[in-house]
């Protein structure tokens, strides 16, 4: 089996995690390119087409990676797991570095990934080893029937996956009101906020 030693990368950043888990903790992003899923509210419509973006070796991404004080790696898109990661990941737990991804889950994930942030949209089904290998759900709440959307994927995750609700970013001053109502009658899920917009960083 061909090992991808290089990826189309739209861009990469040293940052805070805003989301999720692990909001707050300081997080090395790497956006590749490419997604086919198509969500209509997608904020970075411009990862869609892999081919505007430039072939980056992954060498070259340890090398920046490893100049920051980083221990966390979060691979993001687009639709990351289209990719072979296991030798990016593989190379980055060399270095001690604990790695992330943020998947819609429609693609089985390739690679020792640490942290499987699951976010299923509607646009494409996942695939079932996503339900298992989740140790985040985290639904994005456009509008009122998300709700039972999320707690429908919430019933195939495995127990120990943590649940969050996030609001879409363009609705959240309708949304995030019904969202913690939602939240104080159904305890087990969490809401998650994009919290890097409020704090205007990327």
């Amino acid at each position: 089996m061909e090992v991808v030693k290089s990826f189309p990368v739209m861009e990469e950043f040293y940052t805070i995690q805003g989301e999720g888990s692990y909001s707050g903790r300081a997080a090395y992003f790497v956006r590749l390119g490419g997604c086919d899923v198509g969500c209509v509210w997608c904020d970075v419509k411009e990862s869609w087409d892999a081919e505007k973006h430039p072939e980056t070796p992954v060498a070259a991404l340890l090398e920046k990676i490893t100049a920051t004080k980083t221990d966390f790696v979060v691979i993001t898109g687009g639709e990351p797991a289209m990719y072979d990661l296991s030798y990016f990941v593989d190379e980055l737990h060399k270095l001690g570095i604990e790695v992330a991804i943020e998947t819609s889950g429609c693609y089985p994930l390739k690679g020792d990934i640490d942290w499987y942030c699951f976010s299923p949209k509607k646009f494409k089904a996942p695939v079932e080893d996503a339900y298992a290998k989740a140790k985040e759900l985290k639904v994005v709440i456009f509008n009122k029937s998300d709700f039972q959307w999320a707690e429908d994927h919430a019933a195939k995750v495995n127990d120990a996956c943590k649940l969050y609700l996030q609001p879409e970013w363009s609705k959240e001053a309708k949304m995030l009101p019904l969202i913690i109502d939602y939240v104080k009658e159904n305890p087990q899920w969490r809401i998650s906020l994009q919290t890097h917009k409020y704090m205007q960083i990327p």
